[in-house]
């Protein structure tokens, strides 16, 4: 028996469907004036104690705004990010690895992943490096004994990052936030209950449950989005304004240059003619995930928001998304990648050093092997820019100079990282029939917003 539809229905679904889209509407364009404001109210806060000399603003304006409310409730929100990251994962990934069900599947998707991250890292340093020694930023620049000293921490021994990849407890591997070790137990667990049959199912479908109940709190989170943005955003152009830019405007320029070239290059030819996707359609629907992770410049912080958008927007499957999205947050350094590269020629260029052509083969194998074991390490990008200065002679020290304008290139950067962890979840999806045309194409999949 069929239900026959009134015209009152109709009406009415059509009313909801646009309401629907409105609300998807909404959230992306919140963001987007959270950042805008918070851009502006930065300034303000940076430049109004210049402008009212000899006032008690400065002092109140440091204290209870940039030092108290915009450092309080950014860090809120940066925390409730982070608190999904673990969870997220550990939960996803598992997901992800029941769906896959065989091994050989499981292994065909980790082989295509890393070898197109390994690959856009590869390009990203030799591209810095071709744009630096074209524009040579350093050039004319007498920055010797001009730096502040920076002390890089010592990095672990490559034989050492190979066997911190397996957890020997993954209680502390998930309390400390090893990403690396708690991906791995998650693929064994979920393995594992693959080859357990009917105890491996009831227990893979509390999984599911809690996947979605892991989902549906990011969702919820989200909702905070404009406000988290305004407070990071607003406090980071307090502290830094606009001067920073004098004297090494050429440095930033050239890195801002070389992501751009890649981000638009090498990002939209993969998805064009290898993905077979339509670049446009997918830019317009990481707006969301682009802003978060400019605002937060975490990619870690970032990578619920490129979940949900993956999935929910671009149609990528879970069972590709739970393990392409958290490996690329771990490992793919694209944007530092061009950083090292850039900023290797810039102090070469200060310091009177002239590298050739075997000190920039070896930045580009350096900084593209160290982007697989560094990801775990805290300040990793300024860790492995040490390791690459120390392979071509250079002193680490030098660091000191381009700290300053770290912040700002880093909020950039971390887009470019997460473009790329979407850009290729998208190509390995496609080559695996698990990327669904219709809701990429769909432009009325927008936004994810709570059910």
């Amino acid at each position: 028996m069929t239900e026959s539809l009134q015209p009152g229905q109709a009406a009415h679904g059509e009313g909801s469907s646009h309401n629907q889209h409105h609300k998807k509407d909404t959230l992306t364009i919140r963001i987007f004036v959270g950042l805008l404001l918070g851009f502006a109210v930065g300034l303000v806060m940076h430049y109004l104690p210049q402008i009212v000399p000899d006032s008690p603003v400065d002092l109140w304006i440091q204290e209870y705004l940039i030092d108290g409310v915009f450092l309080v409730f950014g860090k809120i929100f940066v925390n409730l990010l982070k608190l999904m990251i673990v969870p997220l994962v550990l939960v996803s990934l598992i997901c992800g690895v029941i769906a896959s069900e065989e091994s050989k599947s499981l292994g065909r998707l980790g082989s295509k992943t890393f070898v197109l991250y390994l690959l856009t890292t590869g390009v990203a340093i030799t591209l810095a490096l071709m744009v630096a020694q074209v524009i040579d930023p350093g050039a004319g620049a007498n920055l010797e004994g001009d730096y502040e000293r920076y002390v890089p921490k010592e990095r672990p021994p490559f034989v050492q990052v190979l066997i911190n990849i397996f957890p020997d407890n993954p209680m502390q591997a998930m309390a400390e936030g090893n990403m690396l070790q708690v991906i791995v137990f998650a693929i064994l667990v979920g393995i594992a209950l693959n080859h357990t049959g009917a105890q491996g199912k009831r227990i893979g479908a509390i999984f599911e449950d809690l996947n979605v109940v892991v989902m549906k709190l990011v969702q919820l989170i989200m909702q905070l989005a404009p406000y988290g943005v305004f407070f990071l955003v607003g406090k980071v152009f307090a502290e830094q304004g606009v001067d920073l830019l004098k004297g090494l405007g050429a440095y930033m320029g050239c890195v801002l240059l070389a992501l751009a070239l890649h981000f638009t290059g090498t990002y939209m030819t993969i998805l064009t003619l290898v993905a077979r996707l339509n670049p446009i359609i997918f830019l317009t629907k990481m707006r969301p995930a682009l802003m978060f992770a400019f605002s937060t410049a975490s990619s870690a912080a970032t990578m619920p928001v490129t979940m949900g958008v993956v999935e929910k927007k671009l149609g990528v499957k879970n069972s590709v998304a739970s393990f392409t999205i958290p490996l690329g947050t771990t490992i793919n350094m694209d944007g530092t990648a061009i950083m090292q590269g850039v900023a290797t020629v810039f102090i070469a260029s200060a310091y009177g050093i002239e590298l050739g052509v075997s000190e920039f083969l070896t930045v580009i194998a350096t900084a593209t092997l160290a982007s697989i074991g560094t990801a775990a390490v805290p300040s990793a990008g300024m860790i492995t820019l040490a390791m690459v200065l120390g392979q071509v002679g250079l002193p680490a020290e030098a660091i000191g100079l381009i700290l300053g304008v770290d912040r700002i290139l880093d909020m950039v950067r971390t887009a470019v990282n997460v473009t790329g962890d979407a850009v290729v979840t998208c190509t390995v999806a496609r080559s695996e029939g698990a990327l669904d045309q219709a809701v990429f194409d769909d432009p009325d999949a927008v936004e994810v917003q709570p059910g």
